[in-house]
């Protein structure tokens, strides 16, 4: 069986991609450190994620397999890394949590221009095919065409051996708000 085609996203996906990537990110440390209630986990989420979605979705820098199964949300060059900034839709320690995590990112994001890798999750439903896999590579080979490196971040340590088997390295480590590794692929 053949995988399904990779598309970029538009904006009639994005209830698909944000309830993808609410339900992958449900157990994320980050996630949990920005909304730990599981109460407003869904509702927080989903802002978090929509705004990605719609500060991207019009650069052609989302893609999807399967409907929105799994999603890359990826930031181009063209412009600074903005971020995961949101509106201020959050009370004002949720919006803290947010504004401090995206602080500390991107002080340690490098300075020359590259390719962000933001988010890429794969609905639980779909995982193991692959597909997250499949949905990055996209990404990395507009950044390789554009003869620029990929950056990411992961706070999850496994996440750490799985995206060094993709060709990612560790190019920094942030210990707080929360252990994240940034990670970095050249181009190919």
């Amino acid at each position: 069986m053949t995988a399904p085609e990779i598309t970029i996203a538009t904006p009639a996906d994005r209830r698909a991609v944000v309830d993808t990537l609410v339900a992958a990110f449900v157990k994320d440390p980050v996630l949990r450190h920005l909304f730990p209630a599981d109460e407003t986990y869904p509702e927080y989420a989903a802002t978090f994620f929509g705004n990605l979605f719609d500060k991207r979705v019009h650069r052609s820098s989302i893609w999807t397999i399967a409907g929105g199964a799994s999603v890359a949300i990826w930031e181009p060059p063209a412009e600074p890394a903005a971020g995961h900034t949101t509106p201020a839709r959050y009370p004002a320690d949720v919006q803290a949590r947010v504004q401090s995590y995206d602080d500390a990112v991107h002080a340690a994001l490098p300075a020359f221009p590259f390719w962000y890798l933001g988010v890429l999750g794969t609905h639980p439903d779909s995982a193991g095919r692959g597909w997250g896999r499949a949905v990055m590579r996209a990404g990395l080979e507009r950044a390789a065409a554009d003869g620029l490196p990929a950056i990411l971040e992961t706070s999850k340590p496994a996440n750490v051996e799985l995206y060094r088997r993709a060709g990612w390295e560790v190019a920094g480590f942030l210990p707080e708000p929360v252990p994240t590794w940034v990670m970095q692929q050249s181009p190919r």
